[in-house]
């Protein structure tokens, strides 16, 4: 079978809104290729050795590559998606000056490619990323995440989803009922149960990310403790869920709202949107850890929060990207 792979080339800044576009069109699948640079700053704490970069895009930049049926009309598709591109610089959004094109391709040229460069990864002192088709034996304590993260969703390669996990360990005591929203993959779900959580409600509107974090929450043998919904945190709270792909456990092991923690891993132009959900989601003394903030957003999150009511407790930096650990106060203060 051939498809149409549309090749974009970026910033990293840019890459999370223009895959989301590129699905949004229904591709069949989305792949991202970063800087191979060693000229960036790497986090060697935990052990990890690099080795010589595996491509030549310049540091800070990105290759995106997306894949559609044959019968798409590939002309019309590109002047749907440069407004969209374009529109990104209102929302502080730099897509750097990109270039577009496409061509004809194999679905064995990319459907399993991508493999090749997603190999084991200790992301944190407790957690270590392993890709299902891979062997790997852990240490004493190391906590595996068996994840299949299909074409588009997270790896925790990303500095954002590594970001999010290391936070979730410093904050998880032990026995927290957890709402993950914009799940993805479902790893930040599974994080949370690996370090200790007691139940986690994880939810995406997208069907397919639904689909594949339900399927690593399988993998992963979690499927009594993590229920993944088809829904928003507004819809959770109203009541109005659009889909629980397992009812008979979505019964068994829903959270009990106010939940102890919520964690959501996307864009701060989204976070910003429903602060208030996640104040009225989270018990008194209940955590907030909000990641996915590029550094141009930090202030305008940051005074989002306050807002809403929480206290920023901390923020934890990865290269150009912020997560806040924010705390609801208790009512007796």
């Amino acid at each position: 079978m051939k498809w149409h792979e549309i090749t974009i080339s970026t910033t990293e800044q840019a890459i999370e809104m223009i895959s989301n576009f590129l699905h949004e069109m229904d591709a069949g699948g989305v792949s991202i290729e970063e800087s191979g640079t060693l000229n960036k700053e790497r986090d060697t704490s935990l052990g990890q050795w690099y080795e010589k970069p595996l491509n030549d895009i310049p540091e800070g930049q990105a290759i995106i590559k997306g894949y559609f049926t044959e019968s798409v009309n590939m002309d019309e598709l590109k002047m749907q998606l440069v407004p969209r591109i374009e529109e990104l610089k209102e929302f502080g959004i730099d897509p750097g000056q990109y270039e577009i094109s496409f061509k004809l391709v194999d679905e064995e040229d990319w459907a399993t490619a991508w493999k090749q460069y997603f190999k084991p990864i200790r992301v944190s002192e407790k957690l270590t990323i392993k890709p299902t088709w891979e062997e790997y034996e852990p240490e004493a304590g190391e906590n595996i995440i068996e994840l299949d993260p299909g074409m588009a969703f997270g790896t925790g390669t990303h500095p954002t989803t590594a970001l999010c996990l290391q936070t979730l360990e410093s904050v998880i005591t032990g026995d927290e009922e957890v709402i993950d929203v914009g799940t993805g993959s479902g790893i930040l779900a599974i994080g949370a149960m690996k370090l200790g959580a007691r139940r986690v409600l994880a939810l995406d509107l997208d069907p397919v990310a639904v689909s594949s974090a339900t399927e690593n929450v399988r993998l992963n043998g979690l499927s009594s403790d993590v229920e993944v919904l088809e829904s928003d945190l507004l819809g959770v709270l109203g009541g109005k869920v659009v889909h629980a792909v397992n009812e008979r456990d979505a019964l068994a092991t829903s959270v009990t709202l106010p939940v102890d923690l919520v964690v959501a891993n996307i864009l701060a132009e989204i976070i910003l949107l429903f602060i208030d959900d996640v104040f009225a989601a989270v018990k008194p003394g209940g955590i907030y850890i909000a990641s996915g903030i590029y550094k141009n957003k930090e202030s305008d999150v940051e005074e989002g929060l306050i807002r809403s009511g929480f206290e920023i407790v901390d923020k934890r930096r990865d290269e150009d990207w912020i997560a806040f650990v924010a705390r609801k106060p208790q009512v007796n203060e």
